[in-house]
């Protein structure tokens, strides 16, 4: 068994700590300053965000947005576009499941890897 004391975990800024890591799932612990965002992304894994401490407005498409603090969970499907807003300092938890998701570099074949960017050309010149 694995435990973490997350109202005492040090997590820097802009220095995400993967918690765990396995085939099921990964689980990273942020530290968002107030202001500040995860502008605009998406992952290729189903994504669950929990908000600790602060308070936060989640966006999604840039249309629907919820805020809140301690106890907010959002849950979001691969590849779905969304944002986070520290209001004031954040400490958030995010899921990430499988890991690493269909798509993700990480899940690629070394064949696959070899010839990602001979791919990514030939499609950019389409």
């Amino acid at each position: 068994m694995d435990t973490w004391d997350l109202r005492g975990l040090d997590v820097a800024a802009h220095k995400p700590h993967i918690l765990s890591s396995s085939d099921a799932a990964r689980v990273i612990a942020l530290n968002l300053p107030a202001g500040e965002e995860l502008q605009e992304h998406e992952v290729h894994e189903r994504a669950w965000l929990v908000v600790l401490d602060g308070e936060v407005e989640v966006r999604r498409d840039g249309e629907e947005s919820v805020s809140g603090g301690p106890g907010l969970v959002a849950e979001f499907a691969p590849q779905e576009p969304h944002e986070v807003h520290a209001a004031s300092d954040a400490r958030l938890l995010l899921f990430l499941a499988p890991w690493p998701g269909e798509g993700h570099p990480g899940a690629m074949s070394l064949d696959d890897k070899a010839t990602a960017r001979e791919r990514a050309r030939e499609h950019s010149s389409d």
